[in-house]
């Protein structure tokens, strides 16, 4: 592995640091983002620092100029992410849209549909989210039971997705149906993108132990698709749906929020019995298997960039990115909120507080999101360590003849 930017590449985070740091603040702890708190607020905050990235070319680097990009490298994407990460914009709201709707549309959507939808997702004027998951299909997404039938030039759709991100302000979004249920579980689903304004959509945000409602339920009764908005042939969902999850590996992952740093700096101010935290062994020894995850992580994302660099695609190892990050982001958040003793349960509204109870209570939905623990773990024993695969109910039968509990 490389650690180092070339020449080129030094040049590039440069130009990109010296844009941001006359364009952004620099990032709080403290504080909220942007210092904002209400939704309609964020999103409207997110919008215009879409739209500005966007008139300046930084929207979407590694996009075609004719889509709103600059056809930027994969590596100088990365770049990219870890210079912005260290300003305090709003971010999040659009990952999902550009970082995983977006090359999907790129790759399996006519000429025509791109230059429609693609320009206004990199400016920010439309927001995108993805409708996988189900009740009885989370982490399985091949598994799933929304319905899709044909009817002439249109199909119609009904079933339920839940823990869509985003749903209840989305403009647009990418589904994956079955069509076929007589066919293999992976072999008969089939591909859309759709308005989420359509007749026959239901979205139902699911309040969080957060006090936010991120996540949504959402219910298709008779909603009308037309065939010109399928992505891919019939029965190709799977594999437009790998494509997607393919580009999750690089658009979402890391579970943010408060690190280690911010562990060290409470450590060394807070009271324990007239010492300070830090003098307690124990902590210390918190501290250290902390900087140790977050050097790892590092590290295991340099090796992502070594490959973008060479022109490789990142593996299956990039699934550990999430285990750690989320679990190591719920344990700081503990840690916090144990420190300030009986006070770390009293909300605030904003302060050192607020950022590690937001820790504690999110990081268990970030170990569900994006697959959970457990399927990203028989990823990684199974795709890296070459372990076994677990025996399996489904392969070789019709998707209505696998036992289930219903």
């Amino acid at each position: 592995m490389d650690f180092k930017d070339t020449t080129k590449e030094a040049e590039f985070r440069k130009k990109c640091h010296d844009w941001l740091d006359a364009n952004a603040p620099k990032k709080d702890s403290s504080k909220a983002i942007s210092g904002v708190n209400d939704e309609t607020e964020y999103l409207a905050e997110a919008a215009k620092w879409q739209k500005k990235k966007y008139d300046a070319g930084w929207a979407m680097l590694h996009w075609p100029k004719e889509y709103g990009g600059i056809n930027a490298s994969p590596i100088e994407r990365i770049i990219w992410g870890q210079e912005e990460s260290k300003f305090d914009v709003p971010r999040g709201v659009y990952d999902i849209g550009l970082g995983m709707c977006g090359p999907v549309l790129m790759e399996y959507a006519t000429e025509e549909q791109k230059q429609r939808y693609l320009p206004p997702m990199a400016e920010g004027k439309e927001i995108w989210c993805q409708l996988f998951s189900e009740p009885s299909a989370g982490s399985d997404v091949a598994g799933l039971r929304s319905k899709a039938v044909k009817d002439g030039d249109n199909w119609i759709i009904n079933g339920q997705k839940v823990w869509t991100s985003g749903a209840h302000y989305s403009d647009f979004g990418i589904l994956v149906v079955r069509h076929d249920p007589d066919a293999e579980k992976h072999k008969g689903l089939t591909f859309f993108f759709l308005d989420m304004k359509s007749p026959g959509i239901e979205v139902r945000p699911i309040k969080q132990i957060t006090g936010t409602s991120n996540f949504n339920e959402v219910y298709f009764n008779d909603v009308v698709i037309p065939d010109s908005q399928r992505l891919g042939e019939i029965g190709d969902g799977w594999k437009v749906a790998i494509t997607t999850l393919m580009n999750e590996r690089l658009a979402v992952g890391d579970a943010n929020g408060v690190d280690v740093e911010d562990a060290f700096k409470l450590a060394k101010k807070q009271d324990d019995e007239g010492d300070t935290l830090i003098n307690d062994g124990s902590v210390r020894d918190s501290i250290a298997d902390w900087y140790c995850e977050a050097k790892g992580l590092s590290n295991t994302k340099l090796r992502t960039m070594s490959a973008l660099s060479k022109g490789e695609t990142p593996g299956p190892e990039a699934s550990i990115t999430k285990i750690v990050s989320a679990n190591k982001l719920q344990s700081i958040g503990n840690f916090g909120i144990d420190s300030m003793d009986m006070a770390g349960m009293l909300r605030s509204d904003e302060g050192v507080s607020r950022s590690f109870q937001n820790a504690w209570l999110g990081a268990p939905g970030l170990r569900i999101a994006g697959g959970t623990d457990e399927i990203l773990k028989n990823i990684i024993a199974e795709r890296i360590l070459g372990l076994p695969q677990d025996p399996r109910a489904d392969k070789g039968v019709a998707f209505k003849d696998i036992p289930s509990g219903n």
